[in-house]
C-alpha cells in the first residue's frame, strides 16, 4: 500500500536503530519454525516459568474481578511493597511516593529521560551497553556519549574516564551493574569512585539495577544511591520482576526516585499509557511479598551456567572473558577469531556463523 506524503515518518526516526539482538532471535525463531533445532542465546530473558504462586496471584486478581484501571502509578499496595523491598534490601528508607509503576522497566527508562532531559543534554552510556539505552535517550532528544571500557578493567568505567568525558553538556551518568550485557559487577568502591566524580560535576545518575538480585559467589549488589549521604537526591533506580522473577511478559517495572521527579513521571505516565495491567500488578505484588526459594533456586541455577559457559569458553583459543559476576550473560572478546583469513568479519558475522 502506498503512503500518503502526509505520513511521512518524524526526523526522530531517522536516527532509531532497530535492535541487533531482535533481529537475531527472529532469526533464529524462524529457523525453529522450520524445525532445525536452535539453541537461541539472542535475548536477555530466563527460560523458567513463572513461579506458580504469582501465577495463582495474577488467576485470583482475574477471578476477583480486578481487571480495571487503577491509578496510573500503580496500585498504593505494589507501590508500596517495592518502598518496603528495597527499603529493607539496600538499607535506605523510600516512600511509596517515591515509586512509579510502569510496564516494565524499559518503559522506566522512558519515563526518566523524558521527564529529565532537554534538546542537547549528553547522558554517559558506558560501553558494552544495553541497545536500547542510546535508542531511548535520542528519542527524548537528547545525545548518548558512547564511553568505551576495555576487558582489561572488565568492561567497567573508571573514574578518571568519566570525569574525561564530562563537558557544559553533561546531564546525566546512566549506568547498570550487574551488567547487561557484560554481566560483570561493580563493588562497592568501583562504584563509590564514580560517585564521587558524578556528585563533583552535579550529574544526575539513573542507576539500572533490574538484575540486582542476580548475583554470583556471595558478592555484594550495591544500589547506588546508598554510596554517599545525599546522593539519592540526583539519582533514579530502574528495576522490575521481569528477571528476578521470570517474568518477563508481564511487563511490569518501576523507577525509585525524589517525590518530585516520581510525580512528574507520574503524570507523564497517565498520558501515555495510563496504568500497568491490574492483574500483572497483582502478581508482581505477590512476587516481592510472597514466598522467596523461587530467586535462591534461580539464582543458583544461572551461576551453575555461568561456571559451565566460562569453563568452555576458556578452552576456546582467541577467546578472552571477563570476570562475569551476576545476571545471565557472558560478553567474550573475539577480536582475534575476526583476523582469521575467510573467517567472519564483524561479530555480527561471528553470531550468523555460529547460528549456522
Amino acid at each position: 500500500m502506498e503512503q500518503a506524503a502526509s505520513l511521512r515518518l518524524a526526523t526522530r526516526m531517522a536516527s532509531l536503530e532497530p535492535s541487533a539482538t531482535l533481529a537475531m532471535a527472529a532469526r533464529a525463531g524462524a529457523m525453529k519454525a522450520e524445525g532445525i533445532d536452535v539453541i537461541d542465546l539472542s535475548v536477555g530473558e530466563p527460560d523458567f516459568p513463572t513461579p506458580p504462586h504469582i501465577c495463582a496471584a495474577g488467576a485470583a486478581a482475574i477471578a476477583a474481578g480486578k481487571t480495571k484501571y487503577t491509578p496510573a502509578a500503580g496500585i498504593p499496595a505494589l507501590r508500596q511493597a517495592v518502598a518496603t523491598d528495597y527499603s529493607r534490601r539496600a538499607g535506605l528508607s523510600v516512600e511509596a511516593a517515591q515509586v512509579i509503576v510502569s510496564n516494565g522497566a524499559k518503559h522506566s527508562l522512558h519515563n526518566v529521560f523524558t521527564a529529565v532531559l532537554n534538546p542537547g543534554d549528553e547522558v554517559i552510556v558506558p560501553t558494552p551497553y544495553w541497545v536500547s539505552y542510546a535508542e531511548l535517550i535520542k528519542l527524548a532528544g537528547a545525545k548518548p556519549i558512547l564511553l568505551p571500557t576495555s576487558l582489561e578493567d572488565d568492561f567497567k568505567l573508571k573514574p578518571a574516564a568519566l570525569a574525561a568525558a564530562i563537558t557544559p553538556q553533561t546531564r546525566m551518568l546512566l549506568l547498570c551493574s550487574p551488567s547487561n550485557p557484560t554481566g560483570v559487577v561493580y563493588t562497592r568502591a568501583e562504584l563509590e569512585a564514580l560517585a564521587d566524580v558524578a556528585i563533583e560535576a552535579n550529574l544526575a545518575v539513573v542507576s539500572d539495577e533490574i538484575y540486582d538480585q542476580l548475583v554470583f559467589d556471595g558478592r555484594e549488589s550495591v544500589s547506588f544511591p546508598t554510596l554517599r549521604p545525599g546522593l539519592a537526591n540526583r539519582c533514579v533506580v530502574v528495576a522490575g520482576v521481569s528477571k528476578t522473577y521470570s517474568m518477563t511478559g508481564w511487563r511490569i517495572g518501576w523507577t525509585i526516585s525524589p517525590a518530585p521527579l516520581a510525580k512528574a513521571m507520574g503524570s507523564l505516565q497517565s498520558q501515555e499509557t495510563s496504568n500497568p495491567c491490574s492483574v500483572s500488578q497483582h502478581a508482581a505484588l505477590e512476587a516481592l511479598t510472597g514466598p522467596q526459594e523461587c530467586v535462591a533456586e534461580m539464582r543458583a541455577a544461572f551461576q551453575a551456567r555461568r561456571d559451565l559457559v566460562v569453563s568452555r569458553l576458556r578452552e576456546l583459543p582467541g577467546v578472552r572473558i571477563p570476570d562475569i559476576g551476576g545476571a545471565f550473560y557472558a560478553f567474550f572478546e573475539i577480536s582475534q577469531s575476526l583476523k582469521n583469513p575467510g573467517g567472519p568479519a564483524t561479530s555480527i558475522e561471528w553470531c550468523e556463523r555460529l547460528l549456522e
